[in-house]
């Protein structure tokens, strides 16, 4: 009987594309959980490159990925720097009552 090989599946092989990236933060934005935010940026940061997205925003690779991870809590300075460099925007709208 042969063994059948498995890894761990990883999100950020994933995310190839902008719209991937938007769609799977927008996901992540609902839910309202800020580790989950957190945790989804890392995850499309890995995706460009954690050492690209460092550079343009000045911010040190292990930092980054201690304030991208579930148990990271980023300062919304950071938030914003991250984003920017994702190439993505946040945007409010209002909710139905």
């Amino acid at each position: 009987m042969t063994k059948t090989k498995t890894r761990p599946w990883d999100v950020a092989e994933h995310l190839e594309t902008a719209e991937d990236m938007a769609a799977y933060l927008e996901a992540a934005l609902e839910e309202g959980d800020p580790a989950l935010v957190a945790a989804a940026m890392g995850d499309i940061a890995r995706a460009k490159g954690i050492t690209q997205i460092a550079r343009e925003t000045g911010l040190g690779r292990e930092s980054l990925y201690k304030a991208l991870s579930p148990e990271g809590n980023p300062e919304f300075a950071t938030v914003l720097k991250v984003v920017r460099a994702l190439g993505l925007r946040l945007h409010a709208t209002a909710v139905q009552s």
